[in-house]
């Protein structure tokens, strides 16, 4: 268990951060608002290395 505590603590530490820009941490659903920001931030980590060559790619030829 802990390489899943190393893989979500930085995950967690920077929903915190993204969710505390818009609800104060002392608010009661301050948890849920982290999770869901998490899940967001999951997904976008997923999708990056899903389309990693096609970014790649179209960053290569933005550059040339």
């Amino acid at each position: 268990m802990p390489i899943i505590s190393w893989l979500l603590r930085p995950i967690l530490f920077i929903s915190a951060v993204i969710a505390g820009w818009f609800v104060s941490t002392d608010a009661a659903n301050f948890g849920v608002v982290q999770m869901a920001v998490s899940v967001l931030v999951i997904a976008a980590l997923v999708g990056l290395a899903a389309f990693w060559q096609p970014i790649a790619l179209w960053f290569r030829n933005l550059i040339k």
